[in-house]
């Protein structure tokens, strides 16, 4: 028995270093040092992450939407329920610490040729219990727990899209109704125009080619008409499908009602293995690959079960006795692996390798982190920058539009040339509310990006 002892004492010994240890999260600095293009950021650490959503859409249609969506979103309820699967598995692998216990009695009638009816019967209680000497147990209740960290990194993943695809398509709404709004004043600038060309016609001003292409014009317009009504009411029926309910209108503000921060920080990129969900998925994925392979390690050692019973039978011995009596037993067992086809060695390299892979899908998870932060950012400062010049030109068109008035009433200057003036004018505003949309956009998918939503 000493003898025993001392070897599996020496094989835990060996086997400690490999068996035993807990996940360490790798070094990242190589890549998070220098993830943010603009390095001026970096050295703050306020993140408009920490924001709760509230704080960032501040519309109160939009905050019933996300609230209705938070509640009712099928993809969100499925990951929710997930929580829960994996939430089972881990109290299953804490168990396993526990002996199982099982009651099996059992009753056997026989009779032999000339000899009277014998009745047995057991009354017994077994237990089996597998000593935890080499970490096997340990390991499945660690990887349990990172699957359950995984399933939780998924189901915040899921919650920070399906806010910052609800707000893109309440804005994308209310982008429409402006553009709407912008085409159903050309239209009638060019029907206005197309009147005016016909007069000219008839004054002998101008030519039947000039009127078929002003009203080709016109028809062109009427068109993108009709396409920004059925854009508006498929982007309510894929929103409603968001909310889990059926299609209908939306009710919504105006794109002018809508205020942001002036500035937005992102923090220091650090900051990314913390907030965002998916990055998180993956280390807790890393650290499930990391455990798994810990348990192809423990695969190589022994296995110990204590067993035992306890029960009341009146079959204790070749005879039967009445009244019975009481029945104990208790067994240990050692298994070591000598010979395996293998198997045991395959399963380690193919752990290792698995390890390997959701490194390197660790890593490239942090890559594509930084590479939307970086794209929303540029997103949001260009569409600022265009917006400016999209005012002054408007302001500038205005302008024009006041002129050429002015001119057509005082001067010989015509009125087709007013209605030019105004068709560049409404353009310009079409363009604007096209830059207002794309700086919206930006503040979402940099919200999202930087991990903002998740609780």
């Amino acid at each position: 028995m000493k003898k025993i002892i001392i070897c599996i004492s020496i094989a835990v010994g060996i086997s400690g270093c490999s068996i035993y240890r807990t996940y360490k999260q790798p070094d990242m600095s190589a890549v998070t040092d220098n993830l943010y293009r603009q390095s001026s950021e970096q050295s703050d650490t306020t993140s408009m992450a920490t924001l709760s959503w509230r704080e960032i859409f501040t519309d109160s249609y939009l905050q019933q939407l996300i609230d209705t969506g938070l509640k009712n979103n099928t993809d969100l309820n499925i990951a929710r329920l997930k929580v829960k699967e994996a939430e089972a598995l881990l109290m299953t692998s804490r168990l396993s610490y526990l002996p199982s216990i099982s009651f099996t009695p059992q009753g056997t009638l026989s009779k032999a040729e000339k000899s009277s009816l014998n009745k047995t019967y057991d009354l017994a209680l077994s237990a089996n219990w597998e000593v935890d000497i080499f970490g096997r147990i340990t390991n499945a209740k660690r990887e349990a727990k990172a699957a359950l960290e995984q399933s939780d990194a998924y189901r915040q993943a899921v919650q920070t899209q399906l806010i910052a695809t609800i707000a893109n398509s309440y804005y994308t709404l209310l982008m429409l109704d402006d553009q709407l709004e912008i085409s159903r004043y050309t239209a009638e600038n060019w029907s206005e125009n197309l009147r005016v060309m016909k007069a000219l016609k008839k004054a002998g001003q101008t030519t039947d080619m000039a009127v078929a292409q002003t009203e080709a014009s016109k028809l062109s317009v009427d068109a993108s008409l009709l396409l920004i009504e059925q854009q508006i009411a498929e982007t309510e029926n894929a929103l409603s499908a968001l909310l889990g309910s059926v299609p209908g209108a939306i009710p919504r503000s105006t794109l002018k009602q809508q205020e942001f921060p002036e500035s937005l920080a992102v923090g220091v990129p650090l900051q990314l293995l913390q907030r965002r969900p998916d990055v998180r998925q993956s280390e807790a994925a890393l650290a499930a690959a990391f455990y798994v392979t810990n348990q192809a390690h423990s695969a190589f050692y022994p296995s110990i079960t204590l067993s035992g019973s306890a029960g009341w039978t009146n079959a204790a011995g070749a005879v039967v006795t009445n009244p019975g009596q009481w029945l104990f037993s208790a067994v240990g067992s050692l298994v070591q692996p000598l010979f395996n086809k293998g198997q045991n060695i395959a399963n380690l390299k193919v752990a290792k390798a698995q390890q390997e892979e959701a490194l390197l899908s660790f890593r490239q998870s942090l890559l594509d982190a930084g590479t939307e932060v970086n794209d929303a950012l540029l997103q949001w400062q260009t569409a600022r920058e265009r917006l400016t010049l999209n005012q002054q030109q408007i302001a500038s068109l205005e302008s024009a539009v006041r002129s050429s008035e002015l001119l057509m009433r005082y001067s010989s200057q015509n009125y087709l040339e007013v209605l030019t003036a105004r068709q560049t004018l409404l353009q310009a505003e079409l363009d604007a509310v096209s830059a207002r949309f794309d700086e919206i956009q930006g503040v979402i998918n940099l919200y999202h990006a930087l991990g903002g939503g998740a609780n």
